[in-house]
């Protein structure tokens, strides 16, 4: 698919969606600045993509991290993809801090990055796509506060558009709801926890979610999105394909 975009930020860009998502992107010619914590993974993913990667190995939720990063490169598109694997226990086993972990993480990293667009602001044209969760459609028991943090994402993204509106900005904003699937590191314990809260094994609790939905698959959804101007604000994916909500 041949990609507009000169250079995009990707974060969370070391291992499942995000990686997948900028491997597709280098591959189309794109110049990516990813970003993870894990310095190594980053160099990993580098040694795999050649100079079209940029590693850049920090905290995403950095306000100040998101403000150089926009000055700097001057990507017009941005992935808002890094999370926080959340700890996979009902209810009344949480504490405040494990079930908040990821308003700290996903939330925070999504709307740190969000503003950052809005006042630089981003070239007209230029796209951000927020990853949610099809869990903010169907809750989620056994991960504290993911399924609200991810909701908060979805609504995020409709305040940003309406600013990006308001102020003529003409920056586009998608919110991508991936299904569960084991092929992540989040999503094998997402398995693995209900799996056990059913009382069956991994593999039959995947049955359910067949078809499985890979990384690949949520790459080439972001490449779809992003470089269609007449795309719907927001889409569930899964192994079946793209969905168009609202």
């Amino acid at each position: 698919m041949s990609v507009s975009f000169q250079t995009a930020v990707v974060t969370g860009a070391s291992r499942g969606f995000g990686r997948a998502i900028a491997a597709a992107l280098v591959a189309a010619g794109t110049n990516v600045v990813g970003i993870a914590r894990g310095e190594q993974d980053l160099r990993v993913v580098h040694d795999e993509l050649g100079e079209g990667f940029t590693p850049v190995a920090a905290d995403a939720t950095d306000e100040a991290l998101a403000q150089d990063v926009i000055r700097e490169h001057r990507p017009s598109l941005l992935v808002l993809n890094a999370g926080v694997a959340p700890l996979m226990a009902p209810i009344h086993e949480q504490t405040w801090e494990t079930f908040s972990r990821n308003w700290h993480v996903d939330t925070r990293h999504a709307f740190t990055w969000t503003r950052a667009a809005l006042r630089e602001p981003l070239e007209p044209g230029s796209v951000v796509v927020m990853m949610s969760s099809g869990a903010v459609l169907v809750g989620s028991p056994l991960s504290g506060g993911y399924a609200s943090a991810k909701a908060a994402v979805r609504y995020m993204r409709g305040y940003a558009a309406d600013e990006s509106v308001r102020a003529g900005l003409g920056i586009r904003f998608v919110t991508l709801l991936p299904q569960l699937t084991p092929a992540t590191g989040l999503g094998t314990a997402g398995v693995a926890g209900y799996a056990a809260r059913q009382g069956v094994d991994p593999d039959t609790f995947a049955e359910g979610l067949q078809p499985i939905l890979t990384p690949d698959q949520v790459a080439k959804a972001v490449m779809e999105l992003a470089t269609d101007p007449d795309s719907a604000a927001e889409y569930q994916v899964s192994g079946a394909g793209l969905r168009a909500l609202g």
